[in-house]
């Protein structure tokens, strides 16, 4: 079974620290991620009109299982 290279967002953060607590608890589960900041996180060190915004990407097969954690609807 080959896996998808498609990384999709399952969550926009509200600011890097945000963004990097999710990112600890996907890959603390085994999901690899990547953020992908709307602007330069040293530019912009709170949210305003979607600036300073962290969307959370993680490959397409992962997906549900990444929303379930962040919702807390997954147990570990």
């Amino acid at each position: 079974m080959s896996q998808s290279k498609e990384l999709v967002a399952v969550y926009i953060a509200r600011g890097e620290t945000e963004a990097q607590v999710i990112k600890g608890l996907l890959e603390s589960n085994g999901i690899s991620c990547l953020l992908k900041p709307s602007s330069s996180p040293s530019v912009y060190v709170f949210t305003v009109d979607g600036l300073g915004e962290v969307k959370i990407m993680v490959r397409e097969e992962d997906a549900g299982e990444a929303r379930e954690l962040i919702r807390g609807e997954k147990h570990v």
